[in-house]
């Protein structure tokens, strides 16, 4: 068995604008990348973190790349120990699931040093009990597309049910990151329990376009569903120019463009790499607007998840 493997995991777009906690997308890049060791004495440890401004914690319970871990250990009753070294390679509170990318890189590390006794869909509720304790909450709509890689609808939460949805079409996203952060766990508080028949009629409506369009390679119906009216209208008043910035990315022909996750990151569609660039220079435009400066990613949606470099 070999006892030590490097890999990485990538960032991904949740909710993609209608699909709040069911619709999630991956990334080439950015991603996150691990170093898990085994050994022979039981337990799980967070041996160092590199690119986190020493943010993030080394306790094992409340890092997500540890938990992902010690639940999959719990469940398979393996009494080996685990050591990870957690290099950071994208922002922290980015909308691009940071967290889930370093609990999906540990926890199919360790599966593959096993000998891939489970499959990267079966990984999925271990990683999701690391965004519990991130975020509050143990939703999939990040590590899903983290493990599977491409584009995933969560059908069900009880019983999970993860579908992936085939795409006939290269489609590219822009990100464009302000460089401010946003917290989960306080993004969700600011939600409405409860929607309107209106909206939910609107929102299931586009939800069931976006799959539709996505399947058929239908750009335009793709672009007419990428609509959230629950909750980006709420989210949008974290993110400072965030009208503006969405409104640059669809005057330079994005399909559609919304928040990723929850904030501050915008995501935008569309279908060549050139016109990708072109919406992620005149969203950058617009930030700048603001006083605020941000990064900007380019990048197909990744086809697969986790890789072993």
């Amino acid at each position: 068995m070999t006892h030590e493997i490097k890999v990485f995991a990538p960032a991904t777009v949740a909710n993609v604008g209608c699909g709040f906690d069911i619709f999630g997308l991956a990334l080439e890049t950015p991603g996150d990348e691990v170093i898990v060791r085994m050994t022979s004495t039981p337990g799980v440890k967070i041996t160092s973190i590199v690119g986190d401004n020493g943010k993030l914690s080394l306790d094992p319970e409340k890092n997500t790349a540890a938990v992902s871990v010690i639940n999959l250990l719990s469940f398979l009753n393996i009494k080996l120990g685990v050591e990870i070294q957690l290099i950071k390679k994208m922002p922290l509170g980015s909308g691009l699931g940071s967290s889930a990318a370093s609990a999906a890189a540990s926890v199919y590390a360790v599966n593959a040093l096993l000998n891939h006794p489970l499959s990267p869909k079966d990984l999925i509720p271990f990683a999701m009990e690391a965004e519990r304790v991130a975020c509050g909450a143990a939703h999939a709509d990040n590590v899903a597309p983290a493990l599977l890689g491409g584009f995933v609808l969560i059908r069900s939460y009880d019983p999970l049910d993860v579908v992936q949805i085939s795409i006939p079409i290269q489609i590219y996203v822009t990100i464009l990151h302000p460089k401010i952060e946003i917290h989960t766990a306080d993004a969700r508080e600011i939600l409405k329990p409860e929607v309107s028949l209106r909206q939910m009629i609107q929102q299931t409506g586009n939800a069931s376009g976006l799959i539709a369009g996505l399947l058929q390679g239908n750009a335009e119906l793709i672009s007419r569903s990428l609509t959230d009216v629950v909750i980006e209208p709420l989210r949008s008043r974290l993110i400072p120019g965030f009208f503006e910035m969405k409104q640059a990315a669809l005057n330079a022909g994005a399909l559609g463009c919304s928040i990723s996750g929850s904030g501050p990151s915008l995501f935008a569609l569309s279908l060549s790499t050139s016109q990708a660039q072109h919406i992620g220079q005149e969203m950058v435009k617009a930030c700048r607007l603001h006083n605020t400066e941000c990064d900007v990613y380019i990048s197909p949606i990744s086809r697969e998840g986790p890789k072993i470099l």
